[in-house]
């Protein structure tokens, strides 16, 4: 692990400080002229640390995917409870099948939560205030859905707080729940989110994250049947596929059937809250 981290950090150096991805808005940047030094001896040790970047870029691939564990900050996947509560959860919201989710979930009376997109937000900021109204909750998952490795701080802070302030705009008051594009986080988001006292959402189950299931209507069902209490499930909405779509109703009303009550990711962790005091 320590080997990872070194080469988590060294990597990002190198890349701001070799291929330029540093740019104008890291000028000037008090955060990066506290650690001039730093990037200064990153420059210097370019070669070796190209080696690094070889060596172990399998490492950070791994690091940067997992749903279960970040460097920094509070990150929650799963809740531990004996209730038999779900979160279910849908990113982006850019889709035209946004409208048909909420007809479903009213229909099966289930409260999702939505974390969505910036740019897409700004456009039709009256979906938004439409899923308020029915009782879903909102959350931020950046503003132009790129992945969040190897951007500058001046970029991850622009992307969120952009994001926050749309949905202030929208009506969303409280705390405002963050989740990764793509659920990608290695140094400096997860960084910013620590420092900022914000916790990142990903998940347990993500049916659309494996292909051969998310192809099958009855395979989403099915592995998503594998959930356990406290659970928080993902439905990624970025390409909408019918078998997502025809999976949906027919997992609430089998989850439903097996005891399950639908939550949104606020309650969920109102319950691990609870827990605790216990």
């Amino acid at each position: 692990m320590i080997q990872i981290i070194t080469y988590g950090l060294a990597e990002i150096e190198f890349g701001h400080c070799c291929f330029g991805l540093l740019r104008k808005d890291f000028r000037g940047s008090g955060a990066l002229d506290a650690h001039s030094d730093l990037r200064s001896s990153a420059c210097k040790l370019a070669p070796s640390l190209a080696g690094i970047f070889v060596v172990l870029r399998s490492g950070h691939k791994r690091l940067s995917s997992r749903a279960d564990f970040q460097l920094f900050g509070e990150l929650v996947y799963q809740v531990q409870t004996e209730q038999k509560v779900i979160a279910l959860t849908f990113d982006d919201g850019r889709a035209n099948k946004t409208e048909q989710i909420l007809q479903i979930l009213a229909a099966e009376q289930v409260p999702a939560t939505f974390f969505l997109v910036g740019e897409a937000l700004e456009r039709n900021p009256e979906l938004a205030k439409k899923l308020l109204a029915a009782g879903h909750q909102l959350g931020n998952h950046s503003y132009s859905h790129q992945r969040m490795l190897f951007k500058s701080p001046e970029f991850i802070a622009s992307e969120i707080e952009k994001t926050d302030a749309l949905l202030r705009d929208v009506g969303v008051t409280g705390q405002i729940l963050f989740r990764p594009p793509y659920g990608k986080k290695l140094v400096l988001l997860p960084w910013y989110l620590a420092t900022h006292q914000r916790v990142a959402i990903t998940w347990d189950v993500a049916p659309e994250n494996y292909r051969q299931i998310a192809k099958d209507s009855q395979a989403i069902v099915q592995h998503c049947l594998k959930v356990q209490p406290g659970s928080s499930s993902c439905c990624v909405m970025y390409e909408p596929r019918r078998a997502s779509m025809q999976a949906i109703p027919e997992l609430i009303k089998q989850l439903k059937a097996q005891g399950y009550r639908f939550v949104t990711v606020d309650e969920l962790l109102a319950m691990r809250a609870h827990t605790k005091s216990n």
